[in-house]
C-alpha cells in the first residue's frame, strides 16, 4: 500500500492558496489579502487570508491549516468507530467567496486530505473536496459554464466520476429544513482513497486546479453589471441560506469545531451583512423568483436542454 506523502499535499496546498489569492486580487483590481498565521494548542497550525472591502469582494477568505491530534472527535467517528483513539492529520485549502455585486455569485471550494493513524496498523487516509456556486440572480450561461470546467476536472478520471460527484453535491449542499439547494452545485467528493495515493491525490490537484478557470470567468461577465437597493436587499436575504448550512450542516466548520480549530479561521465563511424575514416570498414573474424556479432545481446542465 502506498504511503501518503504529507510534504508533497502541503507544498501543493500552500502553493495553491497562493495562486487563488493571486488570481482573486487581480480581478478584484483594489482589494488585498491579509495574511493571519496562527498555531493550533493541540497541535498543528494554519494560513489565513482575508480580503473585505474590495472593489469586487466583499468579504473572501482563502484558509490552509494543518492540524494534528492523538483522538478524533465525534464528527470524525460517528461514522467511522474504527477510528476512535487513532492520531489524526488534517490538511486543507477552504475558500468562501461572497461578492459586493449582487449579480456576482458567491463561490465555495475546498480539497483536503485526513489521514488516521495507529501503531501496527495500515494508515487510514482519504482525498475530500470540491466547489460549488451559489448565485443570487441565475445566469444560464455562468452555470453552463461552471459546470463544464467541473467536468474538465474530472474528464481524466473516469467518465462516471462528473455525474457521482455532481449527485453528489447536489445531494450534500442541500438544505433539509428549507426544502431547497443552497446553489447550482458543482462538485462534491470525499472518503476518496481508491486507485491508490497518487491517482486520488491528482483528482484532487485538478479539482484545487480549476477552481479559478470555473470562477474568474464569471465574476468577469458579471461585476460591472449596474445593481441597487433591491438586489443588495436579496442578495443579504439569500445570504441567510448561507449561514443557516454552514452552522447546521457542514462538515468542515463541525470539524473544526469539534477540535478546537481557530473559530475566526473557521466561521470566515460567513457573509459580512445577513438579513432574516419571516416567510418572505418573491413576487410573481421576477428575477427573484425565477432563481427559485429555475436555478435551485438540480439539472443537467451540460444539456443543451438547459438553454
Amino acid at each position: 500500500m502506498e504511503t501518503p506523502d504529507i510534504d508533497a499535499i502541503k507544498a501543493y496546498l500552500l502553493e495553491l492558496q497562493d495562486r487563488i489569492c493571486a488570481g482573486l486580487e487581480e480581478e478584484d483590481g483594489a482589494g488585498r489579502f491579509r495574511e493571519d498565521s496562527w498555531q493550533r494548542e493541540g497541535g498543528g497550525g494554519g494560513r489565513s487570508r482575508v480580503l473585505e472591502g474590495g472593489a469586487v469582494i466583499e468579504k473572501g477568505g482563502v484558509n490552509f491549516s494543518h492540524v494534528h491530534g492523538d483522538g478524533l472527535p465525534p464528527s470524525a467517528t460517528a461514522q467511522r468507530p474504527e477510528l476512535a483513539g487513532r492520531r489524526y492529520q488534517a490538511l486543507g485549502v477552504s475558500l468562501v467567496i461572497h461578492p459586493r455585486n449582487p449579480y456576482v455569485p458567491t463561490s465555495h471550494a475546498n480539497v483536503r486530505f485526513f489521514v488516521a493513524e495507529k501503531d501496527g496498523a495500515e494508515p487510514v487516509w482519504w482525498f475530500g473536496g470540491g466547489f460549488d456556486l451559489t448565485p443570487y440572480y441565475g445566469f444560464v450561461e455562468d452555470a453552463q459554464h461552471w459546470h463544464r470546467v467541473a467536468h474538465e476536472a474530472c474528464a481524466d478520471f473516469g467518465e462516471d466520476v462528473y455525474p457521482r460527484y455532481k449527485q453528489w453535491c447536489d445531494d450534500y449542499f442541500f438544505l433539509k429544513h428549507r426544502n431547497e439547494p443552497r446553489g447550482v452545485g458543482g462538485l462534491f467528493f470525499d472518503d476518496l482513497n481508491e486507485g491508490g495515493f497518487a491517482r486520488c491525490f491528482a483528482f484532487m490537484k485538478s479539482v484545487g486546479d480549476h477552481y479559478l478557470p470555473a470562477y474568474r470567468p464569471i465574476v468577469a461577465r458579471r461585476k460591472d453589471m449596474p445593481w441597487g437597493e433591491r438586489e443588495k436587499d436579496f442578495q443579504c436575504y439569500r445570504r441567510g441560506r448561507y449561514v443557516e448550512f454552514n452552522l447546521v450542516y457542514d462538515r468542515g466548520t463541525i470539524f473544526g469545531l469539534q477540535t478546537g480549530g481557530r473559530t475566526e479561521a473557521i466561521l470566515m465563511s460567513l457573509p459580512p451583512e445577513v438579513k432574516w424575514r419571516y416567510d418572505w416570498q418573491p413576487g410573481p414573474g421576477t428575477p427573484e423568483a425565477e432563481l427559485y424556479e429555475v436555478f435551485l432545481k438540480p439539472r443537467d446542465w451540460l444539456s443543451s436542454s438547459s438553454e
